[in-house]
């Protein structure tokens, strides 16, 4: 997290977004939001191992190809994680460290529009 005692510049703010543009880029789709939420409600249930892209796609009812294709971007944010169990892989969220992440975000950006 940012240091609240420590002065940001705009030049670090407009650095750490373009480095969160990939979480931006990941939840700014219906679907991908679709997926967060048929793997929390997984985990709601008990699940903590995950699930496979045909359960994602039963649950969603869009081609396996599709949910592979979101499943790689929320992959590449970093907002889910991928499991390999023999020859099936596993998708769970991993949401503590994107989080943190836009924490850390909103802070600077407050120091930046808020200074002491």
């Amino acid at each position: 997290m940012a240091d609240c005692n420590t002065s940001v510049s705009g030049k670090e703010v407009e650095t750490y977004f373009h480095d969160c543009m990939p979480l931006f880029i990941a939840l700014g789709d219906e679907m991908r939001l679709n997926i967060i939420e048929v793997l929390s409600h997984a985990v709601q249930s008990g699940n903590r191992d995950g699930l496979n892209v045909n359960e994602i796609t039963r649950q969603l009812g869009l081609s396996r190809p599709a949910i592979s294709h979101h499943l790689k971007i929320l992959k590449n944010s970093g907002l889910v994680k991928v499991r390999e169990s023999g020859t099936s892989n596993f998708y769970q969220l991993t949401l503590r460290e994107c989080t943190q992440r836009l924490m850390k975000l909103g802070f600077m950006v407050e120091q930046v529009l808020s200074p002491e």
